[in-house]
């Protein structure tokens, strides 16, 4: 088990996560607090910005914790953009029609 491995940046306005390792039901919620308080602490970032080029594996936990950021984050009218999907997470947001709300 790879655990979670989250870094922080910003970068011309917009918030810049990096997600390495396993984002599962045992590691979502460390996700979800972290983008979280980065988006209450953050107001009027351009946009959050989740690069997940470097996760080994993802749940539908880990699915639902996107989907329910993404949510939050633009009530707050923070557009969200996942980068570095690697093909076997692109089949995944496909099969779940995730792909036609979440943007990379």
């Amino acid at each position: 088990m790879d655990p979670l491995h989250l870094t922080t940046s910003r970068h011309n306005g917009a918030l810049i996560v990096s997600v390495s390792g396993e984002l599962d039901i045992a590691t979502t919620e460390q996700l979800r607090s972290h983008l979280l308080a980065l988006l209450q602490e953050a107001g009027g970032a351009k946009k959050l910005v989740i690069e997940v080029g470097g996760l080994s594996f993802i749940d539908a936990a880990g699915l639902g914790i996107l989907v329910s950021v993404h949510n939050q984050a633009l009530s707050r009218h923070t557009p969200v953009h996942l980068v570095n999907v690697l093909p076997p997470m692109r089949r995944l947001l496909r099969i779940t029609g995730l792909d036609r709300h979440l943007t990379w």
